[in-house]
């Protein structure tokens, strides 16, 4: 069940939802995510064809118990934790701040 607002908290909310610096948030959020999501699934999509169709190249032992498709397995988790410090690093600097004055902007309207 929808949570029910009150009638000044969604006119504040359609008012702010239409500002150039929630359209900028949005903006921002958008050309780092869609990017970052289709290199990082290509990424993992190469990892699944390559194990399925280049076996021999997987399986090629680089030391000890340790082949390629290992060493790729874990840079999947590399590259995972890689990108998670790198978006909260950006939201940090880019987005949190307009976030934060568009909440208080929007706080503030209805409290009045």
């Amino acid at each position: 069940m929808a949570e029910k607002i009150s009638t000044e908290a969604h006119a504040a909310y359609q008012r702010i939802h239409a500002t150039d610096e929630f359209a900028e948030l949005k903006r921002s959020y958008l050309r780092f995510v869609v990017p970052l999501t289709v290199a990082f699934m290509a990424w993992y999509l190469l990892y699944v064809l390559m194990s399925n169709y280049a076996g021999g190249f997987m399986g090629h032992v680089l030391f000890g118990n340790i082949n390629v498709a290992l060493v790729f397995g874990l840079l999947q988790f590399v590259t995972t934790f890689g990108i998670s410090i790198w978006y909260a690093r950006f939201a940090a600097r880019r987005m949190d701040p307009i976030a934060d004055s568009l909440r208080h902007e929007y706080e503030t309207e209805i409290e009045r």
